[in-house]
């Protein structure tokens, strides 16, 4: 009976294992990445702030921790310099905090193009990437941890 325990403690523990995601390039990094969908100054603010306090969390623990912002659908609004609600807040954390980066979906980009009749300014802190859940879904295969806020 010992040995079957045996037997199924390490199974469980190898199929644990197995179904871990794989570490990231750059092992011992941790790795965040934060969707912004919505058009609200309050979720916009929640999405900093768990960067800001995750960012403070593992630099207390002497650990790397990169951050990743993703906005796309109305969450770009987050990263237009004519219509976000917390740009200045948005500049800080490109001005001070390398671990964090913004990705504006430039498939909303162009929606916004067409439907305004102009593209919407984007700030320069942020980097276009073709689409906001491609990248989601390129950070999850790459390892990342995945939260919405």
């Amino acid at each position: 009976m010992k040995t079957i325990m045996k037997i199924i403690a390490a199974s469980l523990t190898m199929l644990l294992l197995a179904t871990m995601p794989a570490k990231a390039d750059g092992e011992g990094i941790h790795r965040l990445a934060l969707q912004i969908s919505d058009n609200n100054a309050q979720k916009m603010t929640t999405v900093l702030n768990v960067a800001a306090n995750v960012t403070r969390y593992y630099e207390g623990q002497g650990e790397e921790v990169e951050i990743r912002i993703v906005a796309f659908n109305a969450g770009l609004h987050m990263l237009r310099t004519d219509t976000s609600p917390v740009l200045e807040r948005v500049r800080s954390f490109g001005q001070s905090m390398p671990n964090v980066s913004f990705a504006a979906c430039n498939n909303t980009i162009k929606g916004m193009t067409r439907k305004e009749g102009k593209a919407p300014p984007i700030t320069e802190y942020a980097e276009v990437v073709p689409a906001g859940v491609i990248e989601l879904m390129r950070l999850h295969e790459a390892g990342w941890t995945i939260i919405r806020p």
